[in-house]
Order: structure tokens, then sequence, then C-alpha cells
């Protein structure tokens, strides 16, 4: 599921207002964080997650995972923010 350039654009435009409704804290991605991520994918489509931790690299990484894992689509990252997308099942 990859989204054109053209809707990513959108998306981010649309994204500018949120904020973040996801906190990764300093256990990272666990289980109990993903249910929370598929909640809110349901309920909103686009997203904001604050991810504290001070290692871009980390970011970085988690990212793939999120994406994977939560069947999401990346639209952007902004230091520790990042924005992701998932169209609604119904």
């Amino acid at each position: 599921m990859s989204i054109t350039t053209k809707a990513k654009r959108a998306l981010r435009q649309q994204a500018h207002h949120l904020k973040p409704v996801i906190m990764i804290g300093s256990k990272g991605l666990t289980e109990e964080v993903h249910k929370e991520i598929e909640i809110a994918l349901d309920a909103h489509e686009l997203i904001k997650i604050k991810i504290n931790d001070h290692d871009k690299t980390a970011i970085a990484a988690m990212i793939p995972e999120l994406n994977t894992i939560n069947r999401a689509e990346h639209v952007q990252t902004i230091g520790h923010t990042v924005t992701v997308w998932r169209k609604n099942k119904k």
C-alpha cells in the first residue's frame, strides 16, 4: 500500500494542526503501544506519534516496524514526531 507524492502532500497539510495522540516512551514499541496505535488509526486514519528518544537513528529504525505491524503508511517525520496514515476499513 503505497501512496503518491501528491497524496502525501495533502496528508501533511491535514496533519499540520494535529497534536500527537500516541507517546512512545523509554520501553519503545511494545505490544500495548501497537494496540493503542491500532485504536487511534481506526478512529482517525491520520495520527501523529511522539517518540521520546534522543537518537535519530533509533527513531528512523522504528518507522518500518510501525508501518509493517500496524499496516500504516509513513507520511512524514519532523524531529521526534512521526505522522502515519492508514485508510479505514469502513
